[in-house]
């Protein structure tokens, strides 16, 4: 069986209370973007030699690390505590970019239990497929039904975000992911944390001409100062005509949406990675 994890945009980002945990409470909304990996599962054969159940097999963008650390082997790993799982193959083609705030490796995880659910037919719904993935990260459980969701808590807790479809349908999204990484632990320790004085799901409601000057992402106070490069790509897409651009997450992607295509955005940023969307 094969299925394609999304990635996700967020359009807006609060760190609004530091908890006791060390964790950070935060208000977002995700929302889910049609450039996807390729994950498909078989059955191993009984008699093939694998010192492992699943077995993964990585090709596309390259990632780094153990292929039993990826967060697909840890999702089955997770299930087959529970459930009598037969050893599988894996294949994930990489096509949305690490470290770039896109939730790809969060995406891999929750679509491999939905993957499994469907192929071996476990009968979980989708409240207790949330409530796996995330044990896996928290923005995991979003992208088990991957509908536009406001989150708070640390990501994990979610609600519908309410007409963001209709605010984004029949726009174009660019994405700019420049060759650097964000440290989201030093992210995070430079920010203040803050309530805004609008909530973001709020701001999304509005049109979307309203947004520039009303919904942010906070993570830009603490990054753009020490990446300067992804402040001045953000910039560049509003030069481009963008309605509305931003960082999504902690970085390091710039998305800008548009009214039209934005078909010279490669040209633009010919060492990024690129990707233009009609949504």
């Amino acid at each position: 069986m094969i299925t394609f994890p999304c990635c996700k945009i967020n359009l807006g980002l609060n760190v609004v209370e530091r908890r006791a945990d060390g964790y950070h409470n935060i208000e977002t909304v995700f929302y889910p973007i049609p450039l996807t990996d390729v994950l498909s599962i078989h059955k191993m054969h009984d008699k093939f030699p694998s010192d492992v159940p699943c077995d993964l097999k990585m090709t596309g963008i390259p990632v780094s690390g153990d292929e039993q650390n990826n967060l697909v082997v840890k999702a089955y790993n997770l299930l087959a505590r529970d459930f009598d799982l037969p050893r599988i193959h894996a294949h994930l083609y990489k096509r949305i970019p690490t470290q770039a705030g896109l939730g790809g490796g969060s995406a891999d995880a929750a679509y491999m239990i939905r993957l499994l659910d469907e192929h071996f037919r476990l009968n979980m719904g989708n409240a207790e497929m949330e409530r796996y993935a995330a044990q896996l990260g928290a923005d995991c459980a979003f992208f088990i039904s991957a509908e536009p969701a406001y989150a708070t808590g640390i990501g994990d807790q979610l609600a519908p975000a309410d007409n963001a479809h209709g605010n984004l349908n029949g726009y174009w999204i660019a994405l700019v992911k420049p060759d650097v990484a964000v440290s989201t632990a030093a992210a995070y320790a430079a920010i203040t944390p803050k309530h805004p004085e609008k909530c973001c799901r709020d701001i999304v409601r509005q049109p979307i001409e309203t947004w520039k000057d009303e919904l942010h992402n906070d993570f830009e106070d603490s990054v753009f100062p020490q990446l300067p490069l992804l402040a001045d790509i953000k910039q560049q897409l509003y030069n481009q005509g963008a309605s509305y651009a931003q960082m999504s997450g902690s970085g390091s992607t710039i998305f800008g949406i548009f009214k039209e295509e934005p078909t010279d955005i490669p040209t633009l940023f010919p060492e990024a990675f690129t990707a233009i969307i009609e949504l």
